[in-house]
């Protein structure tokens, strides 16, 4: 298979367990490689309006770019918040699925050292201890200096940003993705636990004399670049999901017996929502009280990555997604096949998943009241003992879930699933 644009690894892939044999199981008259081959349908259709949206926004950014305005800047911020709709569901095709946990961490790494990229206020910035790439602010260099090695780094393209990426062996120096354009249209968070996120003015875009913060040359070009960037990888992994090709990866997980199919979507689901989303996404930033561990910190949006995450656990146990255009794609699903072989644990199981939107649902509805909203990074703050609650309301909704994910996985003849818990304890 052809690989995207200076593509390398960010985050470790996850080692793929052993599954024993399992033949094809009809459900209401679904089969086992009917579901995979649905399954494949979804993430298609996910990663396809992921790139569909990434292409909105770099249309909006054009625009921005163009005509610096308060408004083309909230047009932009308002484009990025829904591009992040689809591709937070797609993050449930991520484990199981090397392709994808190989690739995702070009487009949405994080935590970051927002000085890698650009001007930041040093009485405010917090970054890991040791990284000589945190301060660097490409924006403002012509050359990077970083273990021992000088880097000419005066033309900001795709390929040069896909290349920084962890340079120095820090996974905090991220260049690229969702969170660097983020960084870019929101500016760092200097809130703390209070309300308010990034203030970045659009007089940032602004050329000549009325440029602020000075470099606005090169801060639009690298706008401009990894906005191409993140274009063209989410083209790249669509395509991965395409029917119709011989040498893409949709045509070597068909090729594999269903029953690997299934523990792929099995152990995918467990393991976001275990490890990843209750674990390195909520727990993790709630015991430290860490800012810094918000998912989408600088714009405040955190509250909705989580509760697209668990939309995607959900899409795939049910075969159903809400496309852009507001059409919905259903087929052959997991729930079929458990449903088949023991319906008390599907209704257990459907339930949970309602439960856990439901959770999440509280803290959207809470970082999205019209009064006293309070966000993520609020309800992480010392002594927020309402917030506190509604973020463990929401772990607990997820670890239930996984138990009974792992439920599912021995009822459909799938051993071994161990989801990836990141090395927490619940």
């Amino acid at each position: 298979m052809p690989t995207p644009l200076a593509l390398r690894p960010l985050r470790r892939a996850v080692a793929l367990t052993a599954l024993l044999p399992l033949g094809a199981v009809a459900a209401d008259g679904a089969t086992s490689p009917q579901v995979v081959t649905h399954y494949a349908d979804l993430a298609q259709a996910t990663f396809q309006d992921a790139l569909t949206a990434a292409r909105t926004l770099d249309a909006r950014l054009d625009e921005l770019l163009e005509a610096p305005t308060a408004e083309t800047l909230a047009a932009a911020r308002q484009a990025w918040r829904r591009a992040r709709v689809p591709y937070q569901q797609s993050e449930a095709f991520r484990f199981g699925n090397p392709v994808v946990d190989d690739w995702e961490g070009q487009l949405n790494a994080w935590p970051l050292d927002e000085g890698l990229i650009d001007y930041v206020a040093a009485s405010d910035y917090q970054h890991e201890l040791g990284n000589a790439g945190a301060t660097a602010n490409l924006v403002a260099s012509t050359s990077l200096e970083i273990g021992g090695e000088t880097l000419d780094v005066s033309e900001l393209t795709p390929e040069l940003l896909a290349d920084l990426n962890e340079i120095g062996g820090s996974e905090a120096n991220v260049a690229t993705g969702y969170h660097a354009i983020e960084f870019l249209l929101w500016g760092q968070d200097r809130h703390g636990f209070e309300a308010g996120n990034g203030e970045r003015p659009v007089s940032d875009y602004l050329t000549g004399e009325a440029c602020t913060h000075g470099h606005c040359d090169r801060r639009r070009d690298y706008l401009d670049a990894v906005s191409d960037l993140l274009v063209s990888d989410l083209a790249w992994m669509a395509n991965q999901w395409a029917p119709g090709q011989d040498d893409n990866y949709r045509q070597a997980l068909l090729a594999e017996p269903a029953s690997e199919g299934l523990r792929r979507m099995l152990f995918g689901m467990g393991s976001l929502s275990l490890g990843e989303l209750a674990g390195e996404r909520m727990k993790v930033a709630l015991a430290a009280n860490s800012v810094e561990d918000e998912h989408d910190c600088f714009s405040d949006n955190t509250h909705n990555s989580h509760f697209y995450n668990g939309q995607g656990i959900q899409n795939v146990y049910t075969g159903n997604y809400e496309r852009l255009d507001g059409s919905t794609l259903s087929g052959p699903s997991l729930s079929d096949l458990v449903a088949a072989e023991d319906a008390e644990l599907d209704a257990t199981l459907s339930a949970q998943l309602e439960a856990t939107m439901g959770e999440l649902g509280e803290l959207k509805q809470a970082a999205e009241a019209d009064s006293s909203p309070m966000t993520f990074d609020m309800m992480i703050a010392p002594g927020n003992d309402t917030g506190a609650a509604l973020i463990n309301d929401a772990i607990l909704a997820l670890v239930n879930q996984t138990g009974s994910i792992e439920r599912v996985a021995g009822t459909l003849g799938v051993t071994h699933l161990q989801p990836d818990d990141a090395g927490h304890r619940f």
